[in-house]
């Protein structure tokens, strides 16, 4: 099991200052998140721009935002800026992506697609576009959506043969789950309608893409919840269900974090482990 922490709140010098505590308490990744429209939540700012702060205040942890809701970004763009990310951490970056919460202000308030089906059209095309341009090749596309003429992107990613991709899937939903199978690790969840995600559920979800997955590349699974760092029986009691199920990454997930200092002791405290 890999432990990861997602900050939620500071100014990018705190965030950068979190990501070094963090990597020096025993974290192995240290992640923001992406977001545009925050009328009710706390002060955000560019995910990239503070990636870069952090990489370059850590040597090891891995990094990345919870999530990028590729179908309001251009690919091309995403394409140029993780290399560049994945380059200042010298091979450290992780991309995980999603449709994105469907009642975000930060589609419908600025006219991007609201609906499912069209940010899942847009997501598709966006992954062809941004792993071709990773090729470091010559590359161009056609789809519904995007159009490319031939173009080559240079340099490539420093990790091979890719940056990781984690994919948001929703169980059991045979499309979603699909796509996230063709990348790197899932970020599970469900419909409202089919209730909340279970360790059984992740247990299936193991046993699904190890008997359909065709690569062979390492796969992640990526579960999130919240530990009490003052009591590590406690907190292996919470997370031990997870990774007998088959879950690889726990990462402590704060949302409701009310002030930095709550976030920076629980950093310092350091990763639920499993004894």
């Amino acid at each position: 099991m890999h432990y990861g922490f997602v900050i939620p709140i500071g100014d990018v010098q705190t965030i950068a200052e979190l990501a070094q505590l963090g990597e020096e308490a025993g974290w192995d990744g240290m992640f923001y998140w992406d977001g545009i429209c925050i009328e009710s939540m706390a002060e955000m700012y560019d995910p990239w721009i503070v990636m870069a702060a952090m990489a370059m205040r850590t040597k090891s942890v891995r990094l990345g935002a919870i999530i990028t809701p590729l179908s309001r970004r251009r690919p091309w763009k995403v394409a140029r800026e993780t290399v560049t990310l994945d380059h200042l951490s010298q091979g450290r970056l992780v991309l995980p992506i999603g449709l994105g919460a469907i009642d975000d202000k930060g589609f419908g308030k600025v006219g991007e697609v609201t609906d499912r089906k069209g940010r899942a059209e847009l997501l598709d095309e966006s992954l062809d576009i941004i792993t071709g341009l990773w090729s470091a090749q010559p590359f161009s596309y056609q789809g519904k959506h995007y159009h490319l003429e031939e173009m080559t992107f240079r340099p490539g990613p420093v990790q091979q043969p890719r940056i990781p991709i984690w994919v948001v899937g929703a169980w059991p939903r045979a499309k979603s789950i699909n796509r996230a199978m063709r990348y790197d690790g899932l970020l599970p969840t469900k419909m409202e309608q089919d209730g909340p995600v279970t360790p059984e559920d992740i247990r299936a979800m193991c046993e699904h893409i190890i008997s359909q997955r065709k690569q062979t590349t390492p796969f992640d699974i990526i579960w999130e919840g919240e530990t009490p760092g003052d009591d590590t029986e406690q907190a292996a009691t919470i997370v031990r269900p997870w990774a007998e199920a088959g879950a690889t990454w726990w990462l402590e997930s704060r949302w409701s974090a009310s002030n930095i200092e709550e976030i920076r002791t629980r950093i310092q405290q350091g990763p639920p482990h499993l004894a």
